[in-house]
C-alpha cells in the first residue's frame, strides 16, 4: 500500500467489530510510527494501550462521571474560545453530517446524548490508545505528537485496522491518569479508538469533505 492510498482510505471510524487486535500487530504499528520526526529528536510520545477488562472499567468510570453532570476539562484548550468562520461552520457541518447519517434529528436530545457517550467507550473498539506528554515539554511537542499520531493511523490502515482520534477521550484526564498510574501533572493529549471497522455500520457510511488544495495553499516565486 502506498502513502496516498493510506491517506485516502483513513477515516474516523465510529463502529467496530467485536474482534480483538493482536498485541504483535499493535507493536508493529508503534514500531513503525516511532520513526516520526520530532524537534531535536526528543521523541515526546508516551502511549498507553488499553483493552479488555481494563478498558471496560475505565470507560465506565468516564461515562459515569459524564452522566453525573461532572464537566469535562482537558489538560489544554483544544478548540478556540471564540469561533470564527470558516472553522465554526465546518465543525457544525461535521456534526450535522453524522446525525443525519444516523437519522438523529435536532430535537432528539436523548439520541444525541447517547451518541456522544459512545465517544467515551471509544465507539466500542477493542483497543484504545491514550497519548501522554511530559509537562516539561512545550508547544513544539504538540507538533511532534501530531506527526506521530498520524503515523500510527496510517500504519493502522496498512494493517487492515481502523482508528478514530478523539479529543473527547481527554476530557476526564484525572480519571484516566489515576486508572493507568500516570502522574497527575502529565498532559493527556487525546485518545484513539483502534480496531477492525464494521463496514456495514451506518455510522461508517459517510466521509467528511476536504477543501481542495488551491483553497488553502499559496505559491510564491520570483
Amino acid at each position: 500500500m502506498n502513502v496516498r492510498t493510506a491517506l485516502e482510505q483513513r477515516q474516523s471510524v465510529r463502529a467496530f467489530l467485536p474482534q480483538n487486535v493482536a498485541r504483535e500487530v499493535i507493536e508493529r504499528i508503534l514500531d513503525a510510527a516511532r520513526h516520526a520526526p520530532s524537534g531535536g529528536n526528543t521523541q515526546p510520545w508516551q502511549v498507553a494501550i488499553v483493552s479488555g477488562q481494563k478498558k471496560l472499567k475505565l470507560q465506565l468510570e468516564i461515562e459515569t462521571a459524564f452522566r453525573s453532570g461532572e464537566p469535562g476539562a482537558m489538560d489544554y484548550p483544544y478548540y478556540p474560545r471564540d469561533w470564527s468562520p470558516p472553522y465554526q461552520g465546518r465543525r457544525k457541518s461535521c456534526a450535522l453530517q453524522l446525525y443525519e447519517t444516523l437519522g438523529i434529528g435536532p430535537e432528539d436530545r436523548q439520541a444525541r446524548t447517547e451518541q456522544w457517550v459512545a465517544n467515551y467507550r471509544a465507539f466500542d473498539a477493542p483497543v484504545v490508545l491514550f497519548f501522554f506528554l511530559d509537562p516539561v515539554m512545550e508547544t513544539g511537542s504538540f507538533l511532534d505528537y501530531g506527526m506521530f499520531i498520524q503515523s500510527v493511523m496510517l500504519m493502522a490502515v496498512e494493517e487492515g485496522l481502523a482508528t478514530c482520534p478523539q479529543a473527547s477521550l481527554g476530557e476526564y484526564p484525572q480519571i484516566v491518569k489515576k486508572s493507568l498510574g500516570y502522574p497527575a501533572e502529565s498532559i493527556l493529549l487525546c485518545g484513539m479508538a483502534l480496531g477492525y471497522a464494521d463496514r456495514n455500520a451506518v455510522a461508517n457510511s459517510y466521509r467528511t469533505p476536504r477543501e481542495p488544495a488551491p483553497s488553502f495553499a499559496r505559491f510564491f516565486q520570483d
